[in-house]
């Protein structure tokens, strides 16, 4: 529906919500330090899965970026470093839960995915359902048309394995979905 109530047609741009780009991502002004710090470490992560650049000449090259200043640093430096560091990790946590080949994945859906997955794993401060949001809006942005439905069926497929407590107390209040 549109904002007057009358319903929008199908493939037709949505209409613009505060914060809210025309694709449905947030716009830039709306982002936080880690949201921001998620979009450099996916830029970084493509390079490497599409180029297999080094990861230090990545960071470096990524630094210089403009407005890579309003991104929180070490929240980037985990996720581009521990994800590099820990790729064959993720991917093992990641495969079992794909319709086909790891290959066959698009890099930028690759690397969203190995984001969730590592802040998953290592940033117990962020709620699972904020990690699979930020994803989510990732691959919204930066993905493939479909790729966030993509990114968010595995991505919710992998929460309870990783993180069980979390995900059945949200079920439990009502949260998540069973």
């Amino acid at each position: 529906m549109s904002g007057d109530g009358k319903p929008v047609p199908e493939g037709a741009p949505r209409p613009n919500r505060a914060g809210m780009t025309g694709t449905g991502a947030r716009k830039a002004s709306a982002k936080s330090a880690r949201s921001r710090a998620r979009e450099f470490a996916l830029q970084a992560l493509y390079q490497y899965l599409v180029g297999r650049n080094e990861a230090q000449a990545i960071d470096l090259f990524t630094r210089d970026l403009a407005g890579f200043h309003k991104a929180d640093a070490v929240h980037y430096d985990a996720l581009l470093h521990g994800c590099v560091n820990e790729a064959a990790q993720l991917d093992a946590l990641i495969v079992p839960l794909l319709d086909r080949k790891l290959e066959e994945i698009s890099p930028v859906e690759h690397g969203v995915m190995w984001i969730g997955a590592y802040e998953f794993l290592h940033c117990r401060d962020v709620p699972w359902r904020v990690v699979l949001n930020e994803c989510i809006e990732l691959a919204k942005e930066f993905g493939g048309t479909d790729g966030h439905k993509y990114v968010n069926a595995v991505l919710n497929g992998l929460a309870p394995s990783v993180r069980p407590a979390e995900v059945e107390a949200d079920k439990a209040s009502g949260k998540a979905r069973g």
